[in-house]
């Protein structure tokens, strides 16, 4: 019987098939889901923040982009999963609020968004498939028994990723 497992704002959950991870409300932070299809080992990290450099310290890896996803990957691997069988998709990064002339510096939706990219690109990972941007929240459900990601808007049917 399968478990839906929350991943709340700045955590990071692996877990394996049959159970569903689940982050709710997503504005300006991005679910970056990553699955291994052979192991059916997946994991998801609810990144708030671009990058850690101006933390004092970081207690929490999942709030960063920059340590969620080197954290996920480690946690992952721990669980036997290969870079090479790897399935990278996103979501998240909408502008939640309009502003009259709005700096490039409070744009968090879309700083993360570019975070999140430049490290998986780092790490030599490729997003698959995203849905990102824009001003409304998602809600992201990944389903560990096919890999499948479903992303839920206000006033739109759901998309598969």
């Amino acid at each position: 019987m399968s478990e839906t497992i929350r991943v709340g704002m700045s955590q990071i959950v692996v877990a394996e098939a049959p159970d569903v991870l689940v982050t709710l409300g997503l504005g300006s932070c991005v679910a970056v889901c990553v699955y291994d299809f052979f192991l059916k080992v997946g994991g998801m990290a609810h990144v708030m923040l671009p990058d850690s450099s101006l933390a004092k310290e970081v207690t929490t890896p999942g709030k960063f982009a920059d340590t969620a996803i080197s954290t996920l990957l480690t946690t992952m691997q721990q669980k036997g999963t290969l870079k090479e069988r790897l399935v990278v998709k996103i979501a998240g990064g909408a502008q939640m609020f309009s502003y009259q002339g709005l700096d490039q510096k409070i744009q968090i939706g879309m700083r993360n968004i570019n975070a999140v990219e430049e490290n998986l690109a780092q790490a030599g990972l490729k997003i698959s498939k995203r849905s990102v941007g824009g001003n409304i929240g998602r809600s992201v459900f990944m389903e560990l028994a096919t890999g499948a990601i479903k992303v839920k808007m206000l006033n739109s049917p759901d998309l598969i990723l």
